[in-house]
């Protein structure tokens, strides 16, 4: 007698890194939609969707992946979906570890940008060697952005992101006050003095008209990362010119 098929029962990871990412076509309501689409296009059944916002894929120390590996030590999912092989991991080691425990609990895996299917040998193949790839293509990526910045150091020029709360100046060297986004500053800090969560004062800040940096929505990790550089920016408020 023919054994029937267990049918899939899939749980989707989704993830981005930084509120830049959240605001493109990387964001997470864009990888959800994805792998919805999918699973109804190969009838699975998609049980969950778990997501890591504004973490890095360096290591798997990530709360929603940590949930996505309790299910399936459990056993209530057979099938891991991600939108993108390198939202599950920015590492090759650490992909093909979690691949190994995703074979040994029985655990097909679909990464739909690459179009891999861990069910077949063609597919457990091409996710190695797209992973290696991937790994590679950043190193270079990163070995070029190191030699660029010590070649700009090098020369006497600026280098690095122009800071919350501040404008460069014209020589490209110098930056200044920014009035409108030091009144920000300045906004957050008192409402985080009077135990406002981060959220409250996202939806203040929109609400009175302030900006960020590159113009797009308000979050909490971008609000966390602006106080956070306050020590460092902000020591002297009262500074009109700031080197970097």
């Amino acid at each position: 007698m023919r054994q029937l098929q267990t049918a899939p029962k899939a749980a989707g990871y989704i993830r981005v890194s930084t509120d830049e990412q959240a605001e493109s076509r990387l964001s997470l309501q864009a990888q959800e939609e994805k792998i919805r689409t999918y699973v109804k296009l190969h009838d699975i059944e998609l049980l969950t969707i778990e997501t890591d916002s504004a973490i890095s894929g360096k290591n798997i120390d990530r709360p929603a992946l940590k949930k996505l590996l309790a299910l399936i030590e459990s056993g209530q999912i057979n099938t891991v979906i991600v939108s993108k092989l390198d939202r599950l991991s920015r590492s090759v080691m650490d992909t093909l570890r979690l691949l190994e425990s995703f074979k040994k609990a029985k655990v097909a895996f679909h990464s739909i940008q690459e179009k891999i299917d861990t069910k077949t040998a063609t597919g457990r193949f091409f996710l190695t060697i797209t992973a290696a790839f991937a790994e590679m293509e950043r190193g270079l990526v990163s070995e070029r952005t190191s030699a660029a910045l010590r070649e700009r150091r090098r020369q006497g020029k600026r280098a690095g992101e122009i800071p919350y709360g501040y404008n460069l100046q014209k020589d490209s060297q110098t930056l200044k006050l920014n009035p409108k986004e030091q009144e920000a500053i300045a906004l957050m800090l008192r409402l985080r003095k009077k135990g406002r969560s981060l959220r409250y004062i996202a939806k203040l800040l929109v609400q009175r008209d302030y900006k960020t940096k590159k113009g797009g929505e308000w979050r909490a990790q971008t609000i966390k990362m602006i106080l956070q550089a306050q020590e460092k920016y902000c020591a002297k408020p009262k500074t009109k010119n700031r080197k970097t």
